[in-house]
């Protein structure tokens, strides 16, 4: 039996096996483990100040070429003076094709780099000073000088089954966004840099 098979391995010349089954093809990453950008959301509060909110609303409504939504309280707080239909700031989120372009602008006003305390499972958040920071967008005299917050949000194939209102289901923990895998995707797509802030 052994010559038989050493005579089968010497026909083939080593390029398949002795049961006749041919080599494996080299397997394919899983394209349901791949992490995407779901959203960008910038947020901007203004206080009670109606003018301020104005500025806050023309502000992002320029950065992102969209329409920015009004932020309205639902709580009572008498400290701060602060009721029920009150609006205190705005946010727009980000979910189209410039969404990639739009982060890479964002990220270059912190100069492409995150601190792993902003960093979070499956998404991460920073703070930009001025947004005269940010390449392209120029002083504005009707909006002054404001800062705004950026939260990007990212996600795997499958990951809207715990939204859904009908046969809702729940996603194993081995297809989770990990923090690793969070920084992976950053320095993969966008290089950006990570380190403690000083």
């Amino acid at each position: 039996m052994a010559k038989i098979e050493q005579k089968m391995a010497e026909e083939n010349d080593g390029k398949a096996p002795l049961s006749g089954i041919p080599e494996t093809k080299k397997v394919s990453e899983n394209i349901m483990k791949k992490v995407r950008l779901e959203k960008v959301t910038l947020n901007c509060g203004a206080g009670t100040e109606p003018r301020r909110i104005e500025k806050a609303v023309k502000l992002l409504e320029l950065i992102s070429g969209g329409k920015a939504k009004t932020i309205v309280t639902n709580k009572r707080i008498p400290a701060f003076g602060v009721r029920p239909g009150l609006k205190l700031g705005c946010k727009i989120t980000i979910r189209g094709k410039n969404k990639m372009n739009l982060l890479k602008r964002l990220l270059e006003a912190i100069g492409n780099k995150l601190a792993p305390r902003q960093i979070n499972p499956g998404s991460f958040s920073f703070g930009i000073k001025e947004y005269i920071e940010i390449p392209g967008v120029a002083y504005q005299r009707d909006i002054g000088l404001l800062g705004l917050d950026v939260c990007v949000t990212l996600t795997r194939p499958g990951a809207r089954i715990e939204r859904k209102k009908i046969n809702k289901g729940k996603i194993p923990l081995r297809n989770k966004i990990t923090k690793e895998d969070t920084i992976k995707f950053m320095e993969d797509n966008f290089n950006t840099e990570f380190g403690d802030e000083k």
